[in-house]
C-alpha cells in the first residue's frame, strides 16, 4: 500500500477557508493600491512587462498590478484562493493568468510561459515550509522564472522584525469571530509560533490552529538570494526605501538579476 504524502497545514482549503476573512481584512485590502505602486516603481516594470506574484492568494496586490496596466501571472497552491482571485479580477475588470502550482517545484517551461520582467512575494507568505532546503527550493523557483536583468521583490517579517515587534497575543473581533492570538519564540529566535483562535459569535464554534513561521535575518537572507545568483539584493525597511534600521517597519528585498 502506497504511503500516502504529508501534507503542510497551507496546503488545507479548509485553514484559507476559515483563516482568510481574519488576515486580509478591510486595512489589508485598502492598503493594496499604494503597495502594488511601490511595487511598480522598484522593479522598473513599464507598462505591458511580465510579473509574476508568487504565492498570489485572492489576489490583493495581483488585480492592483493588473489594473497597473502589467501582465500578471498568480500562483498558488489553493484553488478556493484562486477562485477568488479570479472573482476580484473579473469585478475590477482586469485580465489576470491564474496558475495553481506548489512554488518549491514551479517552473515556467512545465506550464509552456516565458519567463518574466519581474516578481514579488508579499505580505509575509514565505517561511513556512518544513525545512530551509524547501524554503530555498521557492527562492530558487523564483529566481528561474525571472529574466537576466529582471526583479524580484521579497517583503517578509524578518527576525529583527519579529523582535522589535513582539507581543504575546491580543483579542479582537472581526468577519463574524472573536479572535484570540498567543505568540511565542522557537528557539533562538529561529522561529515564531503562531495560534490563532477562532470563536464564532453565533454559534460559538471554536476553530484552533497553530502554526510555525522559519524567522530569518536581512543579511542571512540576502546572503541565501545572493548564493542563489541574485547580481545584486538591497535590504529596507519598507516599500519606501527607508533604510533597514531601528525604525524599519517590515523588510523589504529588492534583487536584480
Amino acid at each position: 500500500m502506497e504511503k500516502e504524502e504529508k501534507k503542510e497545514w497551507f496546503e488545507s482549503e479548509d485553514f484559507w477557508n476559515n483563516y482568510g476573512p481574519i488576515m486580509f481584512d478591510e486595512q489589508r485590502w485598502s492598503e493594496a493600491p499604494a503597495v502594488a505602486e511601490r511595487v511598480v516603481s522598484l522593479s522598473g516594470a513599464g507598462k505591458g512587462a511580465r510579473i509574476l506574484d508568487a504565492g498570489c492568494g485572492i489576489g490583493r496586490i495581483s488585480v492592483e498590478l493588473a489594473a497597473l496596466g502589467l501582465d500578471v501571472t498568480g500562483v498558488d497552491l489553493i484553488q478556493s484562493e484562486l477562485d477568488a482571485a479570479r472573482e476580484s479580477a473579473d469585478d475590477e475588470g482586469v485580465p489576470l493568468t491564474l496558475i495553481r502550482d506548489d512554488l518549491r517545484t514551479f517552473r515556467t517551461e512545465k506550464h509552456g510561459i516565458g519567463k518574466f520582467d519581474a516578481a514579488v512575494d508579499l505580505y509575509t507568505s514565505f517561511g513556512y515550509c518544513d525545512t530551509e532546503e524547501e524554503d530555498t527550493q521557492i527562492l530558487r523557483s523564483i529566481f528561474d522564472s525571472v529574466k537576466e536583468g529582471g526583479t524580484f521583490i521579497l517583503e517578509n517579517i524578518s527576525r529583527e522584525v519579529a523582535i522589535r515587534y513582539f507581543t504575546k497575543g491580543e483579542e479582537f473581533e472581526r468577519a463574524g469571530k472573536i479572535v484570540r492570538t498567543e505568540f511565542s519564540v522557537v528557539g533562538a529566535w529561529e522561529g515564531l509560533r503562531s495560534r490563532w483562535i477562532l470563536t464564532d459569535k453565533e454559534t460559538g464554534s471554536v476553530i484552533d490552529h497553530e502554526f510555525v513561521q522559519r524567522l530569518y535575518s536581512a543579511p542571512d537572507l540576502k546572503r541565501t538570494l545572493l548564493g542563489i545568483g541574485w547580481k545584486t539584493v538591497e535590504i529596507f525597511g519598507d516599500f519606501e526605501q527607508n533604510p533597514y534600521d531601528e525604525n524599519m517597519q517590515t523588510m523589504v528585498l529588492v534583487c536584480r538579476k
